[in-house]
């Protein structure tokens, strides 16, 4: 009888097992015929990691190896928060929702949700104390990513329904409504492809240009400083559907929404925390 480490094995745990175990290597006790066996009878790698003499030593270089990534989810009353909590998640983030502007400084990274109009999303953040607290954190050089009116906040004004309301103005520009175009239906509702034109923008690695995203949106940011856009679409325009600058990562798309390839960007921006 012997202990047998697989360290390219990654275990996918259930959701009632801690999330440590699914970054640790797979255990099998084994006998001299290869199969694994714990007290005469087949386990599973978790129950033997749980089990055996092994087990706290593991764990522990598995937390030194894979320390834990607090994704901050702000949460000031909009927002698709449940959707965009569920992918972080999957992705192997752990997800603090984020309803205090004095939580905040201990996350290692922060998204920006948002879904509805421009005003609202400003003056909740602004009711919640959330609004200076975003540009503090944005300052701090820590990842920061907003998705959808999210993405939109971050820059200085909107042009919907008359706003008032100040953006976080992290980015110059305003946000304006699609153009009037005939046979063009706004909102653009569905899927739509984006051309990558900062190949270095670490959201994108990995992922092959024009890849298909989920949109729900009638206005889109028009940035100032060009250089900052990272992605562009077509839609009756072309118009810059995300942008990066330092720690700002924002996107006018829903990679919650974008099954792999915005799986693949959620991962791509947990791991600028490592």
């Amino acid at each position: 009888m012997r202990l047998r480490v697989e360290p390219l094995f990654l275990y996918r745990p259930k959701s009632n097992r801690p999330d440590w175990v699914a970054i640790l290597p797979r255990v099998l006790l084994v006998g001299f015929d290869g199969c694994p066996v714990l007290g005469g009878k087949t386990r599973s790698a978790a129950r033997a990691l749980q089990e055996s003499n092994a087990t706290g030593r593991i764990a522990q270089r598995g937390r030194a190896l894979y320390p834990a990534r607090m994704i901050g989810l702000i949460d000031y009353g909009a927002g698709n928060l449940r959707s965009v909590h569920r992918a972080l998640v999957k992705v192997g983030a752990q997800v603090q929702l984020i309803t205090d502007p004095e939580a905040m400084p201990g996350c290692d990274a922060v998204v920006l949700p948002g879904v509805g109009a421009f005003d609202d999303c400003l003056n909740a953040l602004d009711r919640s104390r959330m609004f200076a607290a975003c540009r503090e954190f944005i300052a701090t050089g820590k990842p920061f990513l907003g998705i959808c009116v999210g993405y939109q906040a971050l820059f200085e004004r909107s042009h919907e329904f008359n706003s008032k309301a100040p953006g976080l103005g992290i980015f110059k520009g305003e946000v304006v409504r699609f153009p009037e175009t005939q046979g063009l239906k706004v909102p653009q509702i569905g899927w739509n492809q984006i051309e990558i034109v900062q190949p270095a923008c670490p959201l994108y690695r990995g992922l092959p240009n024009r890849s298909y995203v989920y949109f729900v949106h009638s206005f889109f940011p028009v940035p100032k400083d060009p250089s900052i856009t990272a992605t562009c679409t077509d839609y009756g325009c072309r118009f810059a559907s995300s942008v990066w600058r330092d720690n700002v990562y924002a996107t006018q798309f829903h990679p919650e929404k974008s099954q792999q390839v915005g799986l693949r960007l959620l991962t791509n921006f947990v791991e600028l925390t490592t």
